[in-house]
């Protein structure tokens, strides 16, 4: 499909493409629907799923087995990994980290250095700055 790129996680370069919208890296292992965005410093690597009209943009990272669908966006340096999922019209930003099983839904947003880890979850508008939620 692709050629190869270095992720820079420290399994040296693998089989990946420039995603049509956007031009960001998708990992040849990874899906990401047509209809997404993955701009062109956002990286989408391992097993992870981008699907509906989400957007991965700046230099945020969705990896490891992680969904991100719908309408959400995952922007800045924000990182989306493990088998977390990001829904709705969630937003992820700044340097948050979901992870684990983690769930951001409906309209929440995730911000700051915040980190929802284990299976904690976050939606109807719930904001979650600066916070540790396990």
């Amino acid at each position: 499909m692709g050629t190869a790129h270095d992720f820079g996680d420290g399994k040296g370069p693998v089989p990946a493409h420039q995603h049509p919208h956007g031009g960001g890296w998708v990992a040849d292992t990874a899906s990401v629907a047509d209809t997404a965005y993955v701009g062109p410093q956002a990286t989408v690597r391992d097993d992870a799923t981008v699907s509906g009209y989400a957007t991965v943009r700046d230099s945020a990272k969705v990896c490891d087995r992680a969904t991100v669908r719908d309408r959400a966006v995952v922007c800045d340096r924000a990182t989306v990994r493990d088998r977390a999922v990001v829904c709705g019209y969630a937003v992820v930003r700044d340097s948050a980290t979901v992870r684990d099983f983690a769930v951001a839904s409906d309209s929440a947003v995730v911000c700051g250095d915040s980190v929802m880890s284990g299976r904690s979850s976050a939606y109807y508008g719930a904001v979650v700055h600066n916070m540790r939620l396990k």
